[in-house]
């Protein structure tokens, strides 16, 4: 939220003060600078690719819905049909639909890589995942190491084999959780969930510091009870 005085400059992402000169002169198409503050022409923002796993439903779908709404190329990843519960189907949002993708097996993944080719992404949006309740009189270790698999490692294994396409500029978002959280666990249980998205946060800052000079942003995201 843009701080008293302030406002944020969708055209160039940058935030600007008001009362100060920017420190750059506008380029070609930015918005033009009356005295001190910006007009309010804006310069409508440029078409994006965006991948989106674990799109046929809940937070996936809707973000599936509101990129294209926006006007960007949306590419809709999921493990099985692309027909959500209650039968609005990916395929009338006018996005591109890549099924039978299971981020947790890598021929999976491999399938995905070939499918997007030389692709150009813009924004890679890590949503696929899973939750099962396991408790100390209900353990269940299978269960543990499948969320392991899914929240885990495919988000790390899906962004790994896509690297060629995150060019500069690129955005990674990865879809944690508020159970994540070691000091914030009050409650126990749930351990394959806690366990798969506490090794999601430290996958990510390892991603943020391995990419950072790539120019690739990696976001770790906390979306709220849903």
């Amino acid at each position: 939220v843009p701080a008293p005085g302030a406002e944020y400059c969708h055209a160039v992402n940058v935030k600007v003060c008001f009362g100060h000169r920017p420190r750059v002169a506008p380029r070609a198409g930015w918005p033009q600078v009356v005295g001190h503050r910006y007009a309010t022409a804006r310069t409508e923002p440029m078409s994006q690719t965006i991948v989106i796993t674990g799109a046929n439903r809940g937070i996936g779908y809707d973000m599936a819905r509101l990129w294209k709404a926006r006007g960007n190329h949306v590419i809709a990843v999921c493990r099985s049909s692309a027909v959500k519960k209650g039968g609005e189907d990916l395929h009338d949002l006018g996005v591109r639909v890549i099924e039978g993708i299971d981020v947790s097996r890598a021929e999976d993944v491999q399938t995905l890589k070939q499918e997007l080719g030389d692709t150009r992404v813009d924004v890679l949006y890590n949503n696929a995942g899973m939750m099962e309740s396991e408790t100390l009189e209900d353990m269940n270790f299978e269960q543990i190491q499948k969320q392991f698999e899914v929240n885990t490692l495919g988000p790390l294994r899906v962004t790994h084999a896509l690297l060629d396409n995150l060019g500069d500029g690129a955005k990674v978002g990865l879809m944690t959780s508020r159970m994540g959280s070691i000091a914030d666990n009050d409650s126990g249980k749930k351990y394959g969930y806690r366990i798969s998205k506490a090794g999601l946060n430290a996958a990510g800052k390892s991603l943020a510091v391995d990419l950072k000079d790539k120019g690739i942003a990696v976001a770790i995201l906390h979306p709220g009870y849903v």
